[in-house]
């Protein structure tokens, strides 16, 4: 044995070593978690689903919409009742025939769940027309399907949300963390989102799991729907953490809107970098006092702007 062998032996043996420590990263169950490539394969063939004249699926030759829709279909049971099976508890009262009894119930969670894509695409639909309706920069509707992070992270928590609803483990917040990491928006699958909900940018929005959203809701980028705090940490679980929005709310870029008692009302108009804690009444314009400008010409004392609004060549400092 050579010596880069020899060094290669000995750190197996102190990883071998490290990996019967009773950690919790320690446990081997390589079969017993779900498959991250599949869970992303499942949701791509689900947008595939909603979108069924948008994206090509190179894997079916079948042209007609009834055959490619029932073999996507089937591809999707197959898969997601597989990958469920995966991440279900198995209850000690049918531990002696848990791997039949979880199948069938991935199998009923699989059929329940496929039953909501009508609603889904009806959600949708809907979030696609607050995008067009909403930004001047969008010259089509195909040009936000295929492009716009905002409609694709909120498709993927709206699939995530219905799987989170029916009691699915770890496959929702995967989906979700998917989606976050491909635009840089954060909504856990927990989230309760109304019609006509648009995300216009959305790079660095994080929306918490118990966040409520009403209809007709725009959203800016860098906003926080987050909790007031989480040092209680799980004992806080399932306990109403973050903010309720109400509907035609605007909430522009920047602003932390937290905790669980928070409301923000109908119609109100949250400005960019306001850091709310508290209810907000219906119809309230809420903004932060504009921070004072202080002008300078090149090494010259700061000045203010009224003092030379006739001056060539002048630049200002924030």
């Amino acid at each position: 044995m050579n010596s880069i062998e020899k060094k290669i032996d000995g750190i197996v043996e102190d990883l071998l070593e490290s990996y019967s420590g009773g950690k919790v990263i320690d446990e081997v169950k390589r079969f017993e978690h779900p498959e991250k490539e599949a869970v992303i394969d499942i949701l791509e063939k689900l947008r595939h689903l909603i979108y069924p004249g948008y994206f090509r699926n190179n894997s079916l030759k079948i042209y007609t919409l009834r055959n490619n829709t029932t073999m996507l279909l089937e591809d999707i049971i197959y898969n997601l009742i597989k990958q469920i099976s995966l991440v279900l508890p198995c209850r000690e009262e049918y531990a002696s025939a848990c791997e039949e009894t979880l199948a069938a119930e991935a199998e009923r969670i699989t059929f329940e769940f496929l039953k909501q894509i009508p609603k889904i695409r009806e959600y949708i639909e809907t979030d696609l027309q607050a995008a067009y309706d909403g930004d001047p920069a969008a010259y089509s509707k195909d040009e936000i399907i295929f492009s716009y992070p905002g409609l694709y992270a909120i498709l993927t928590s709206r699939i995530a949300h219905e799987l989170f609803v029916l009691g699915v483990p770890l496959i929702p917040r995967m989906m979700t963390e998917h989606a976050h990491s491909l635009t840089g928006i954060d909504i856990h699958p927990g989230v309760t989102l109304g019609k006509y909900f648009f995300i216009d940018h959305g790079t660095g929005i994080v929306i918490g799991e118990t966040t409520v959203i009403g209809n007709n809701v725009k959203v800016y980028q860098g906003v926080t729907l987050g909790a007031l705090s989480t040092r209680g940490g799980q004992s806080l679980r399932n306990k109403k953490r973050h903010p309720t929005i109400m509907d035609n709310v605007t909430i522009y870029s920047g602003a932390s809107i937290l905790g669980g008692e928070t409301v923000i009302g109908k119609d109100a108009v949250i400005g960019g970098n306001a850091f709310i804690t508290s209810s907000v009444p219906e119809g309230a314009r809420v903004s932060i006092k504009t921070q004072e400008l202080l002008y300078s010409f090149g090494s010259s004392k700061p000045v203010e702007k009224k003092d030379f609004e006739n001056a060539n060549n002048w630049f200002y400092v924030i």
